[in-house]
């Protein structure tokens, strides 16, 4: 054998053992010794597949998910975000006309359906607490009292915010029916409940369910679990909306831009008008089906109550009442 071979296999020969000693599995070692016989590197160089577009959207997801979640309805705020705590710069002011925006401090009656939106005092109802993002820099949707056309209704003021009123009612049964008045008095133009950019509403009208999560679908399940996770809030695993939207359709049935969690019925939009009460008498069960059917025929139990204006996607500016909101049989 000549020589210049001879030395190629003993070097061969005690990289195995070398090998061998630093525990490497011997035909791990039989693989890189034909590399090395072969005059080729040792190792291989190691590459990986691009994500897909699939992946990289789930990843997106993940990332913002929680501030997702709650933009779609989380009934839940921060910890200083209750009533209570309020910063007095967030605390609604009196508007032009209205009589008063603080919270009740009076408890609501044991056994009572739903505390109304006005309590005494043309306060905000017991229990009626506003509900905004974990550490939001946007301002807050400014909730109050007002008398309009000789009664006394909420009022919602929206300007490039973002805020709920919330009461919380968890394993309540739900309402057979829910019923109220609305009336919209500055309307916001850009609102297109079907687009990321225009998911606001100038009012809207919400039951929050506590669907079980093994009749979410799989993926959203998974993304709701990381959700409460990191938000570390029991978030919602249905929200049900009935909406004042602009241009569509009255009876449309949306899924949220942002999650299915949240889904809306349109009742009134734009070619309402602005000014004029409107008197709503929904059946919960029948609603329920139609947008939440494909998961559940049975109406879960209640989560939250929620009244609502936003206008932070749009930038937008709307002003609007709600009164006399209740159970019926």
């Amino acid at each position: 054998m000549p020589g210049g071979a001879a030395d190629e296999t003993g070097a061969v020969a005690r990289w195995r053992v070398a090998a061998r000693r630093r525990g490497l599995a011997g035909g791990q070692s039989t693989v890189r010794a034909r590399r090395l016989r072969a005059g080729l590197p040792a190792h291989r160089a190691v590459t990986t597949a691009p994500a897909t577009p699939g992946v990289l959207a789930v990843l997106a997801t993940l990332g913002a998910l929680a501030v997702l979640a709650v933009l779609a309805g989380g009934p839940r705020p921060a910890a200083a975000q209750t009533p209570a705590a309020l910063p007095a710069a967030a605390a609604p002011a009196d508007p032009p006309g209205s009589t008063g925006g603080a919270a009740s401090t009076t408890p609501a009656p044991a056994g009572s359906a739903l505390p109304p939106l006005v309590g005494e005092g043309a306060r905000l109802g017991p229990g009626w607490r506003v509900a905004g993002l974990p550490r939001q820099k946007m301002p807050l949707t400014r909730y109050g009292v007002a008398r309009v056309d000789g009664v006394d209704a909420l009022r919602i003021e929206a300007a490039a915010s973002y805020g709920n009123l919330v009461h919380d009612m968890p394993g309540r049964p739900a309402p057979a029916r829910l019923r109220w008045r609305w009336r919209l008095d500055e309307p916001n133009a850009a609102v297109d409940l079907s687009s990321k950019a225009g998911d606001d509403a100038a009012v809207k009208v919400c039951l929050a369910f506590e669907l079980p999560l093994e009749r979410v679908p799989f993926v959203e399940r998974q993304l709701l679990r990381l959700a409460r996770a990191q938000s570390g809030e029991p978030l919602p695993a249905a929200t049900l909306c009935w909406v004042w939207g602009g241009a569509e359709a009255r009876g449309a049935a949306i899924d949220n831009p942002y999650s299915r969690r949240v889904r809306v019925i349109v009742l009134r939009n734009r070619g309402d008008g602005n000014g004029r009460w409107f008197e709503e008498d929904r059946d919960v069960a029948a609603d329920w089906r139609r947008a939440f059917g494909d998961e559940s025929a049975q109406v879960p139990p209640l989560a939250a109550v929620i009244v609502a204006a936003d206008a932070d996607n749009t930038g937008g500016a709307s002003v609007a009442h709600v009164a006399g909101l209740r159970f019926g049989p």
